[in-house]
Order: structure tokens, then C-alpha cells, then sequence
């Protein structure tokens, strides 16, 4: 017997709102057993101390997830402590999904399904869980000291508190390592395993897949097969744990996707990763070298430790000793004929501003990739802002423009990049990246491209003379330019007869000599604008639907899923809005001016406080509103379409 699937006309919600799950539609199995719901949508939150495991227990329920064929929107969230103190509330780690029958944008406001794994766990998230929500608890963990770290003075199982949440408690450890008692491993060893127990609970209640978790375990632990074979013996223990047990009397059912994707070869990908991905494409499409100068810094060092394994595709990556020397290296790659690529977050890009300023001058290619993070100075790590659009678009000495350019999702992370080398490789010039923390970690369903769809971006290096002087004498002019796009030619090192200076000395316009001229510097430094200025970018596209709304809500970068799914939300109400989000930022798309122009309201969400908003105010005189976070937290859907619909009634 099969369940009803619900049409999305009959979803009791627009897709992606987060009112809870919604169900549509239960059975029982065959033989009279346990109930079975269909649900749309679920959100889950797997908590716990950073020790616990909850990051790679999350990826592993998503990657299933994302086997199965549903839409999915993830947020780890973990300290910046590599471990701080176990059982406070400083040490608490989560991974919360969103996964869903149809197209979603976020990882959800609130979670409906609460993993706790300690009193911390519980107390740091309690906050965000809605009532009726389910919670499965560790009971084993909640004696008398672990509760007194985080201020419990009685037990929060017994005093009533969670009364009005369906609580789940499970002795996680007691079982874990009674399951593992004929493995021979210590208690310490066994209780390892308790977040592999959870999950094969949680897989039994939402009917995810087995068989990756089990293939993953065995070659994580290949070189140790009894820790291997313990984990998955953990898993399985979870798993038959929901089946017999009484306490969990229903499971669910969340349907792929079928509609929410075109056609193609799926996979999940976080935003590293795609941007990884599309770094290795874009240096193929180009038939170039990759090379990446980099040091390690949260939250981009996941770049290079991806990069670092594709050797086979001609990636060079070289972790240096600081900042500056990586991006140093980057820029002397660039000059030898490289796509040049540097990695870091707010802080680097700080010390990075005199070599990005160097490669403004040189007028070379290098793609500098900044994951913001919260700051200011050290800031917050492992936690996402979008703080740095005023140090990409200003942080250097002198007049050096630099294209910027900024993906909305994890996925858009390999177009963005792509789009980002073509404008470095085509202009000659340096080129910001700007993603972010929530989108690095952050993951969705990718669709593999064809290769036959990626874009050209092979370059013509100089290969001669390219001028004449009076004399008759032909000469190479390093900084004579193309006449459309004003890039300058693109010598190799040792090209014979394209010897050239290089430095950071202002230069004479064609020749490349070293001047002090004023009318010349000014001359340069209006050229170099002009080239950033001319870059060709698409036009804004506005999503009005009818037409005749009067306020645009304007965007940049991560904040495009929970903009889109708060807007879905105000239209769902009845309420008229428009919509567009900002890939180019600088320079900004030709029709910005117009977009703005028609509109009577413009509000502008962003992760600062209110960057983009200032240049729009600059730049094209209109009274642009923020709505502004800092809390190192991406927006909640439900925030942003409040303050939407008090900016539609204002």
C-alpha cells in the first residue's frame, strides 16, 4: 500500500516556509506495524559537545539525503576552539537540515527534531526548538555534574520544563556500548560511536539509505576494520533500536524532489567545494596552469586541502608561511603565465591589500578569494558575515579598482568562480570573490554541468612586437592595450623580445617605463578605472510577477535563499514585492540605475550594517533602507518577511 502524495497546489504552505513539517498524508506497514507518515519537509538539528561527532554525523545523514533525491539546505554551525571545554555551552556543536519533497532555500528557521546530546546541547538550542517539536535526548548524560556546568540545578527531564515538547529520552551511551560489548573496546572507545547510534535512529525514523553511511565507515577506517565494523555495528544498533522500540511509535517519509530539479547527474556539494571545483574548470576551459598561493585560515582552508588532492588536473598549491607571502607567490604565478589563485578570509585579505594593490598596477590576472567571516580583527571564525565588501571594493591604497564578484549558494559557488576567471583572464586585472562563511560550509544539490557548456576562456599570450615606432622599429609595449576590453598583453617570462619591467612604480602608458609625469599618472589611473568600468556583466533581471509592485528588495551574496523564501512568504500573504539579487558588484550591472529608478521602496538585507546600501545611496541617490545582522548567524525567514511586509505598509 502506497501513501498520497500531495499536489503543491494542496501543500498546506509555500515551499519553503517553516511552520513546522507538513504532512501529507500516513500508513502502516503491511503487517500492522508501525505507523507511517509522509511529511513535505523536515528540519533537524544534530547537537552536541564538538567532541561528539555531530558535523560528520550531519554530513552523513545529508549526503544520504541528498542520494534519495530530495532538496536540501544544510548550516554546521560549530566553535572556533579546535575543543573547547566538553559539556559547556562554549564546546557546542550543531548541523542542522532542511530537506523537502519540493524546492527549498534554506536550512530552516526552526528545527521540528532536536538530537541532544548533553544538558549543553539541549540548553544552547532549546531556544530555537518550537514547541511540539520532538527532542531525543541522551539521558545518560544528564547526571548532576554535566547539568551543573550549564547552570541546571535539577534535571530539565524531570521538572516539567520540556513539557510542552514531544521528548524522546534515549540512553545513547548505555546502548552504544552495550551493543559494542563483544568488539573488546574500552568504554572510551565504544562511547565514540554513540553519534553512529543516532544516526542509524534518526535514518530508521526519516527512511534514509544504509548502505553509504556503512561503505563511508569502512574506508574512513580502513587501516583500523574493527573501528570500522564498530561504528557500523552502532549504526545498525540505532537503526533496530527505532524499529523496536515503543517509544518511537511513528517514522516518516519526505518524497524526493521529482519536480524541483531539470533534468541531469545530481550530487551534494558544499560551497568550498564547488568553488574548488570551479577554480579546476575554469583552469582547464582556459588551458592554463591552476596555481594557488595560500595560507590556512578559516573559513577558506578547505580550498586548498581540496585543490592539494587534484595534482592530476596540473593544480599547484604551495601553503605558505603567512599571508602575504601566499599572495605574493599567487601574483609572481600570474606573471609566469598561471591562473593565479589566493585564498583567505577578512583578516588575510587586510594584509593582502599592498601585493592586490601591486597586481592593480601590473594589470595581471589573480582571482583573490575571500571567505568572510565575522570580524573585526580575529572575529568570529567559524561563524558568517558579509562585513567585507567595503575592503574589497576600497581596502587599498591609491585609486585600484577591482571587479568584485559574489555567489548566492553553495552551489552557484562553481559558476561564480568561473565568471570571476573569465573577467580576471579577459580584463587582465585582479578580481574579488566574495563568499562567505555560511555559504563554504553550507551545502545543496549540484548539477554536474557538461563540459561542453562551460564557458571559453582560453587567452592569447603575446607571442611579438605588437608596435611601431616612428623609426620604423618594431617594439613590444607591455601596456598597450586591447581597444575593447583595455587589457594590456600578456607576456610569458623569457618570450624572446618581450623583455618588460615590472613593479609597483606607476608606468608610462604603452612602453611600461617607470614615470613620474602627473599627466601620465592621472591618465593611468583614469585607464585602469575604465577598464574595471567596461567589464561586461548581465543585466539585473527583476522578479515582479505582476508587474506593478512597489518595493524591491535588493541582495548580495548567501542572503539570496532566505530573501527569496521571506518573499515567497510575503506573496503568499497577498502582499506585492519584487525581487533581485546582486551577483556583480562591482562594477555594478548597466541597468541597476533603471531597476532602482522604478521602484518607490528599496530594502536592502544584508550580514553588516549596511555596506552594500551605502554604495547604493552613493552611487545612484536613492534612499535605500537596511535591514541589517551581525550575529554571525544567516537570516531567518521569518525575520526578513516581517520586515518586509512592515517596509511594504510603511
Amino acid at each position: 500500500m502506497t501513501s498520497q502524495v500531495s499536489s503543491p497546489a494542496e501543500q498546506a504552505e509555500p515551499a519553503d516556509q517553516q511552520g513546522g513539517p507538513g504532512s501529507a498524508g500516513e500508513r502502516r506497514t503491511p503487517d500492522g506495524g508501525k505507523e507511517i507518515r509522509r511529511l513535505d519537509r523536515v528540519i533537524i538539528r544534530f547537537a552536541g559537545d564538538s567532541g561528539d561527532g555531530m558535523q560528520l554525523t550531519g554530513d552523513r545523514f545529508t549526503s544520504e539525503t541528498a542520494s534519495f533525491g530530495n532538496d536540501l539546505s544544510t548550516l554546521p554551525n560549530f566553535p572556533a576552539e579546535i575543543r573547547a571545554p566538553a559539556g559547556t555551552l562554549p564546546g557546542v556543536s550543531s548541523f542542522q537540515l532542511h530537506f523537502a519533497d519540493h524546492d527549498i532555500l534554506t536550512p530552516g528557521d526552526a528545527p521540528d527534531v532536536l538530537v541532544a546530546m548533553n544538558p549543553a546541547a539541549l540548553k544552547a538550542n532549546l531556544g530555537d526548538v518550537p514547541r511540539g517539536a520532538e527532542i531525543i535526548v541522551n539521558t545518560d548524560e544528564f547526571t548532576k555534574r554535566p547539568m551543573a556546568k550549564v547552570g541546571y540545578e535539577t534535571s530539565p527531564l524531570e521538572d516539567g520544563s520540556l513539557d510542552g515538547y514531544s521528548v524522546h529520552p534515549v540512553p545513547l551511551t548505555t546502548l552504544t556500548i552495550e551493543a559494542l560489548k563483544d568488539f573488546g573496546l574500552s568504554r572510551k572507545e565504544a562511547e565514540r560511536s554513540k553519534n553512529m547510534f543516532a544516526l542509524g535512529l534518526l535514518s530508521w525514523m526519516y527512511h534514509r539509505p544504509t548502505e553509504g553511511t556503512e561503505t563511508f565507515l569502512r574506508q574512513k577506517f580502513a587501516k583500523k576494520p574493527e573501528i570500522a565494523e564498530a561504528n557500523v555495528a552502532a549504526f545498525r544498533a540505532g537503526w533496530n533500536f527505532g524499529e523496536t522500540t515503543e517509544d518511537f511509535a511513528v517514522s516518516y517519509e519526505v518524497a524526493p524532489a521529482t519536480t524541483a530539479f531539470p533534468a541531469g547527474t545530481y550530487r551534494n556539494i558544499s560551497g568550498n567545494l564547488a568553488l574548488s571545483y570551479g577554480l579546476i574548470a575554469a583552469s582547464r576551459q582556459a588551458d592554463l596552469p591552476l596555481f594557488l598561493g595560500s595560507y590556512p585560515i578559516t573559513p577558506a582552508s578547505d580550498i586548498l586541502h581540496e585543490l592539494s588532492r587534484h595534482k592530476n588536473f596540473g593544480v599547484r598549491t604551495f601553503q605558505a608561511e603567512d599571508e602575504i607571502a601566499g599572495i605574493g607567490a599567487a601574483l609572481g604565478a600570474a606573471f609566469g603565465g598561471a591562473l593565479a589563485v589566493t585564498t583567505t578570509s577578512g583578516p588575510g585579505v587586510a594584509l593582502k591589500s599592498e601585493t592586490i594593490g601591486l597586481a592593480v598596477s601590473l594589470e595581471l590576472p589573480l582571482l583573490i578569494v575571500d571567505i568572510q567571516r565575522g570580524g573585526p580583527s580575529t572575529g568570529l571564525p567559524t561563524k558568517t558575515e558579509q562585513a567585507d565588501l567595503l575592503q574589497a571594493m576600497y581596502g587599498r591604497n591609491g585609486e585600484a579598482p577591482v571587479p568584485i564578484v559574489a555567489p548566492r549558494t553553495p552551489a552557484d559557488c562553481f559558476d561564480a568562480t568561473l565568471d570571476a576567471a573569465r573577467i580576471a583572464l579577459a580584463y587582465r586585472t585582479p578580481v574579488f570573490l566574495l563568499s562567505d562563511g555560511y555559504l563554504a560550509n553550507g551545502s545543496e544539490p549540484w548539477r554536474i554541468p557538461e563540459i561542453d557548456d562551460l564557458p571559453d576562456l582560453r587567452v592569447q599570450f603575446a607571442t611579438g612586437p605588437n608596435h611601431v615606432q616612428a623609426d620604423g622599429t618594431e617594439v613590444f609595449w607591455p601596456y598597450k592595450r586591447d581597444p575593447e576590453t583595455l587589457a594590456r598583453p600578456w607576456a610569458v617570462p623569457g618570450t624572446p623580445g618581450l623583455e618588460h619591467r615590472i613593479g609597483g612604480i606607476e608606468k608610462q602608458d604603452g612602453t611600461g617605463n617607470i614615470s613620474y609625469d602627473p599627466a601620465n599618472h592621472d591618465h593611468m589611473v583614469r585607464t585602469r578605472q575604465a577598464k574595471v568600468d567596461g567589464v561586461r556583466v548581465p543585466d539585473l533581471e527583476v522578479d515582479d510577477p505582476t508587474g506593478d509592485a512597489r518595493t524591491l528588495v535588493l541582495g548580495w551574496g548567501s542572503t539570496y535563499g532566505p530573501i527569496t523564501a521571506a518573499v515567497r512568504r510575503v506573496r503568499g500573504a497577498g502582499d506585492r514585492i519584487a525581487q533581485a539579487h546582486l551577483r556583480h558588484l562591482n562594477p555594478f550591472p548597466a541597468n541597476l540605475g533603471k531597476v532602482l529608478e522604478d521602484y518607490d521602496k528599496v530594502v536592502v538585507p544584508e550580514m553588516n550594517l549596511g555596506q552594500l546600501a551605502t554604495l547604493i545611496r552613493a552611487r545612484y541617490l536613492v534612499d535605500a533602507r537596511s535591514f541589517n545582522q551581525v550575529n554571525g548567524m544567516p537570516f531567518k525567514a521569518e525575520q526578513l518577511a516581517a520586515a518586509l511586509k512592515e517596509a511594504i505598509d510603511d
